[in-house]
């Protein structure tokens, strides 16, 4: 019979994906850390998860805490995901950018926690759909994450029926896909315009230069609100003045941060606010 999880076992597991990543992990999403944590039980032959917690307590237990981390700050992904995102950035922030920088200018987006890529390559997708519009300036699309086996996957291009059968149109499946067996595997002109690196979301983000767009969807909901407000702030000092953030449908930066504004009438897009609520204010009326 497995032996319930002790109060200390949950204080070291939750306190190392706390530090380690972010993740608030409460009683209640035990199930949670039963579920993604089983592969790695059974990996390291322990019993259970008492046995996994106090293996972490030892020294040089380092490579198991980053599997432990990993496992449970894998998320879901897909094509187009929420879709009006990426309609907002095709129809409007891309047009937008590329009216306010030169010819010859880079245009960067940042796909953060890009999980298996398809975010990034979504992107990429509507880049290659509005090169005529571009007029020779460049967009160069970061994906980042913390899971390396995530990483890997959206490195090497390849997706499952199942993976490219949500929220992929058909018509973009065919154009920018070719089949590799019972998979479908992403075209190299596409694979080519998004880079992928590890990197972790309560790192110093200044090394990641600055962004013109940053997709932060769908991870601060995992967040505590001083961590949130903390990222927050640091994704608003690595973006250009008139960049734009956009969050998940369950986010949202009011009463956490005074770092970005809401764009008017639009929801889960944030503009960087400028010095002072009025001037914000003033400057997000001209916007869109």
């Amino acid at each position: 019979m497995i032996a319930p999880l002790s109060p200390l076992a949950f204080d070291t597991l939750a306190s190392l994906l706390k530090s380690r990543s972010g993740l608030i992990i409460g009683m209640d999403k035990l199930y949670l850390l039963e579920t993604r944590l089983a592969a790695i039980i059974k990996r390291e032959k322990l019993n259970d998860m008492n046995a996994l917690a106090e293996r972490l307590r030892r020294p040089g237990s380092d490579a198991l805490a980053r599997d432990v981390v990993e496992a449970m700050t894998t998320n879901e992904s897909f094509f187009f995901r929420d879709e009006k995102p990426f309609l907002h950035f095709r129809t409007q922030a891309l047009p937008r950018l590329v009216a306010a920088r030169p010819p010859g200018s880079t245009i960067r987006v940042w796909s953060a926690a890009s999980s298996s890529g398809q975010e990034a390559y979504s992107l990429a997708m509507i880049v290659a759909e509005s090169a005529a519009v571009l007029g020779g300036r460049k967009i160069e699309i970061v994906g980042t994450d913390i899971a390396r086996d995530q990483l890997a996957r959206a490195r090497d291009g390849l997706y499952s029926q199942f993976e490219v059968q949500r929220g992929l149109p058909v018509q973009m499946l065919m154009r920018y896909f070719r089949k590799d067996d019972t998979n479908w595997r992403i075209a190299d002109t596409i694979r080519t315009m998004a880079q992928f690196r590890e990197f972790n979301l309560l790192s110093d983000l200044r090394p990641l230069g600055r962004f013109d767009i940053v997709f932060c969807r769908n991870v601060l909901i995992y967040f505590d609100q001083p961590t949130k407000a903390r990222v927050l702030g640091a994704i608003a000092g690595i973006m250009a003045p008139d960049g734009l953030l956009y969050l998940g449908g369950a986010e949202t930066v009011l009463g956490i941060t005074a770092k970005f504004a809401p764009m008017p009438n639009e929801r889960g897009v944030y503009a960087v606010a400028a010095t002072g609520s009025a001037t914000a204010s003033a400057r997000l009326a001209n916007v869109g």
